[in-house]
């Protein structure tokens, strides 16, 4: 069965207008299979793009592309819970959990197990997939030691996040509104000025992490291009692409012309580090390593 590309949903408080634009071009020109649309970090980000959401969802299913709604990471409030419930019981698009308690509320229904929930296992995959799952994202940091026994008694359809900064934490503090000495909910969206997160540096200076809002983010894009061979014959049917400001619809097509075989790691990589000339790129996580290193060695085929 061939792999197929997914575009992970956008993390960053983008403005509603360049929002549209790029699932609008994405819809049109990107080789993306599936794409996921919905707000994951922050809800008072989701009403600036609510207007746009209908349009953007039909635009992406009139060209072929299979929508998933993707929920909040972290609900704090009971409006958030009543729209969680509200987005588990529609019924016309796939729902993807990142949280255990809108996972509750899929149960019996298809749906998509996101990377922010904790699946480390084929017994935890198992388990979803027994309630309906069909697909899961695995965590950033699992190791490719890990994924392999996992794909091996898959019950459900696995994927991996190979392009982007990586999703590490999720908090109920704004560390964005912290940084600029507002309160959350005074935050005057401040994320908005950092479209790639802000970038979190050590005491020596060293750039580390980054922050989006309440998210933790990795400094480094991931970035498995190198690695998707090796993973595919692991049994990973899916690769998800984090949105960032490079141009996503070139950076779909390298994976794609990878993943198909027209093109070598060594050419896709070039092509990635001229699309992308700012970033850092990282593998470590796959390899076991720590997750802002970069390994040139083949993964293993842990058999």
């Amino acid at each position: 069965m061939t792999a197929r590309l997914s575009l992970g949903p956008v993390f960053f408080h983008w403005d509603a207008a360049t929002l549209r634009d790029f699932y609008f071009r994405i819809a049109d020109e990107a080789p993306f299979d599936i794409v996921h649309v919905g707000e994951v970090v922050c809800s008072k980000r989701a009403p600036f793009f609510a207007p746009h959401l209908g349009e953007v969802i039909e635009r992406l299913k009139s060209a072929g592309k299979t929508v998933v709604l993707s929920s909040l990471a972290l609900v704090t409030s009971e409006r958030e819970r009543r729209e969680a419930r509200e987005l588990a019981a529609q019924e016309e698009l796939l729902v993807e959990g990142n949280d255990v308690g809108i996972l509750a509320a899929l149960e019996g229904k298809p749906h998509v197990v996101g990377p922010f929930v904790n699946v480390y296992n084929a017994a935890t995959l198992g388990y979803f997939a027994r309630r309906g799952a069909i697909r899961a994202c695995l965590p950033a940091e699992l190791p490719a030691r890990s994924i392999a026994p996992i794909a091996k008694e898959a019950l459900a359809e696995l994927e991996v996040i190979a392009w982007g900064r990586l999703p590490l934490a999720i908090s109920a503090r704004c560390f964005h509104a912290r940084a600029h000495r507002l309160h959350k909910d005074g935050c005057q969206f401040v994320c908005a000025r950092d479209p790639e997160g802000m970038v979190v540096r050590t005491l020596e200076g060293e750039p580390f992490l980054a922050v989006n809002g309440l998210q933790t983010l990795s400094y480094t894009w991931c970035n498995l291009v190198c690695e998707l061979g090796t993973l595919r014959g692991f049994g990973v049917g899916v690769f998800r692409l984090v949105p960032m400001r490079a141009d996503m619809v070139a950076v779909a097509e390298t994976f794609r012309a990878t993943l198909d075989g027209r093109i070598a790691g060594a050419e896709a990589m070039a092509r990635l580090e001229k699309l992308a000339p700012e970033a850092v790129f990282a593998n470590g996580f796959v390899h076991g390593r720590d997750g802002r290193a970069f390994v040139e060695a083949a993964l293993g085929t842990y058999e």
